[in-house]
């Protein structure tokens, strides 16, 4: 009977590390493309790639039920398609397309998708934070049984509106879950230089729950997010989550990173989390020919989304003008 259990639970841990690998697939071969496309002068804008912190859009995905809503930032590609973002839709905005999902008008930095509680990414550091605390108080006082969903980077740690998220959060008992990616830079500054607090203290000093966990580990993000999520669900107040990893790209894509170590460039890579988890899936016995049929549909995915946005018509100045300033109104 114990061995009957112990393999079980080990078929059921490949299983749910499969579903994480799968997201994270599509999270990095989406954002490759993006690379290609923006090289090509094919994205208007600046692009904020996540390369190498798929683990966390995915593992956070997945401990995300119907109901619940999210507010993610410039670095938030991999959050919404975690999310299940439709990939016609997002590259269709992205390339800013009439058929996108903000009908081409936000682009990479605010793209949204209400019907799946995508609130919105946003290009200002930490802006997202009081949104998703305002979904939280949405969700209690209707009573959704929702939780919301924070991501912020550590560059956002030593921002007025965190620490007044975490105030609120505190005294109202708010069902938000606050995601910290933790990649040690802030823009072009090592984190450790601009603020003096860790995120731990910050969250003790609200008297706020707290987890850390390896930000590059997708099954132990989904097992933290799982139980925070959970916490928060069930009347526990706010939860932070801070999950440490590393940033792969630049700042921005096409940021030339000189401020950074060549040592610590050519060491991010030992830590991939896709790397991670197919290494992780043959050893539980998966084969590597099903991983590779499994991303190369996904690749096809891709390319039809992004032919089917270059077929998209650019949005009419007056479609992308509307709704974007509010008429006056008459006292």
């Amino acid at each position: 009977m114990a061995s009957q259990h112990a393999s079980s639970s080990t078929a059921a841990r490949a299983d749910a590390l499969l579903a994480l690998w799968r997201t994270m697939t599509l999270v990095r071969q989406a954002e490759l493309a993006l690379v290609k496309l923006f090289a090509d002068s094919e994205v208007p804008g600046f692009i904020h790639l996540s390369i190498g912190q798929e683990a966390i859009s995915a593992g956070v995905a997945s401990a995300l039920l119907a109901q619940d809503t999210l507010a993610t930032n410039h670095r938030g590609h991999g959050h919404v398609l975690a999310r299940g973002m439709d990939l016609h839709g997002f590259f269709k905005e992205i390339m800013g397309r009439a058929g996108g999902l903000c009908q081409g008008r936000g682009g990479s930095m605010h793209v949204a998708d209400l019907r799946l509680g995508i609130l919105g990414a946003n290009g200002i550091v930490g802006a997202g934070i009081p949104i998703a605390l305002g979904s939280a108080l949405a969700h209690s006082v209707r009573r959704t049984e929702g939780v919301a969903v924070a991501f912020f980077g550590d560059g956002a740690m030593a921002e007025g509106v965190l620490h007044e998220t975490l105030n609120m959060a505190a005294l109202w008992k708010m069902p938000l879950l606050m995601v910290c990616e933790n990649n040690g830079w802030s823009e072009f500054s090592p984190t450790s230089r601009q603020f003096a607090a860790p995120l731990q203290a910050l969250a003790a000093a609200f008297g706020l729950a707290y987890r850390k966990v390896d930000g590059n580990d997708a099954l132990a993000v989904a097992e933290a997010a799982g139980a925070a999520a959970l916490a928060a669900r069930s009347g526990g107040g706010a939860q932070v989550l801070e999950c440490i990893t590393h940033r792969v790209r630049g700042h921005y894509e096409g940021d030339p990173q000189k401020y950074r170590e060549a040592a610590e460039l050519e060491g991010v890579s030992e830590h991939d989390p896709l790397r991670q988890a197919r290494s992780a899936l043959l050893a539980m016995g998966l084969e590597e020919a099903a991983l590779q049929q499994e991303a190369a549909a996904i690749e096809q995915r891709i390319e039809a989304a992004v032919a089917a946005a270059r077929a998209d018509a650019l949005p009419t100045f007056e479609s992308a003008l509307a709704d974007v300033y509010t008429p006056g109104v008459q006292a």
